[in-house]
């Protein structure tokens, strides 16, 4: 097994077909094939099942590309480590929503300007994904609510944020959670942070939400309060850049709770000269 053997093995499972891969690689299908065949001999489990002109990854297959990534993540990193290469390539980062919104704009397109020989590569997500990326090697590094908790995390923190309740216009004030026990909620999917954030803020008043409605965008989260179909926890630079802000009745949370640092994130032992780079900017920045 080799470092070809894996980039190769990578690209066919992002693209899904050997001939998409031969073609980011510019190398000829028929090599791609042996390769792959090569490895999953050498591994002894298939890591595609073959479909027609498709494959699809096998869920060894799966389990095998997290390890891919790190692995190559990791080559790269020794090899700028020893090289003093001036950051270039592929860098791929992660944001949880509001911050790629409102915050990171500017930080990109100065990183940009900089660092025109880096390729950006911006994903989103809510924060629980963001540091699965960033543990399987997925990104490079995120930017996510902080200070890390997992052990194989470290980072920066690079802005400040508050959390604030929105509520209808038509909606009676609300001055702690017990005002609005058993009311209808809207929030992201469970593994975002700002969801944990305004479930404990219940939970410390002794109160329960109602209902919670998943959604996948702050703006239709915005949309249904504005309506007065429930309220929502939502930063308050997200809200400051919506037009729908005049809509909706705005309030703190209590006790500092919804004071919160977002920090830039990576793999322990993994910092690339890419990433020390946008940590260098951040600090100029600020």
């Amino acid at each position: 097994m080799d470092l070809t053997q894996l980039e190769v093995f990578a690209a066919v499972a992002e693209e899904g077909s050997v001939t998409a891969a031969a073609e980011r690689l510019h190398r000829v299908p028929s090599n791609i094939s042996t390769r792959i065949k090569q490895l999953e001999e050498e591994l002894g489990t298939p890591l595609f099942h073959r479909e027609k002109l498709r494959l699809h990854i096998s869920d060894p297959g799966k389990t095998f590309l997290s390890y891919t990534k790190r692995i190559l993540a990791l080559a790269e990193e020794a090899k700028q480590s020893v090289s003093g290469q001036r950051p270039n390539g592929i860098f791929t980062l992660g944001s949880i929503e509001s911050c790629a919104a409102v915050r990171i704009p500017p930080v990109l397109a100065r990183y940009h300007q900089a660092y025109p020989d880096v390729e950006l590569d911006l994903s989103t997500g809510p924060s629980g994904d963001m540091i699965d990326g960033i543990l399987s090697g997925q990104y490079s590094a995120a930017f996510v609510d902080g200070p890390p908790k997992h052990p194989e995390l470290e980072g920066v923190p690079v802005f400040d944020e508050e959390m604030v309740l929105i509520a209808a216009l038509n909606h009676p004030a609300v001055n702690r959670a017990k005002d609005i026990s058993g009311s209808t909620i809207y929030a992201f999917r469970a593994n975002c942070s700002y969801r944990r954030l305004f479930e404990n803020w219940f939970a410390n008043d002794q109160a329960v939400p109602g209902k919670i409605h998943e959604m996948e965008s702050y703006h239709g989260i915005v949309a249904c309060v504005t309506a007065g179909a429930g309220l929502a926890l939502i930063p308050a630079s997200m809200l400051d850049s919506m037009p729908g802000k005049s809509g909706v009745k705005i309030y703190p949370l209590g006790n500092e709770m919804g004071k919160i640092k977002i920090w830039l994130m990576w793999r322990k032992g993994s910092a690339s000269a890419n990433q020390k780079a946008m940590v260098t900017l951040l600090e100029a920045m600020n």
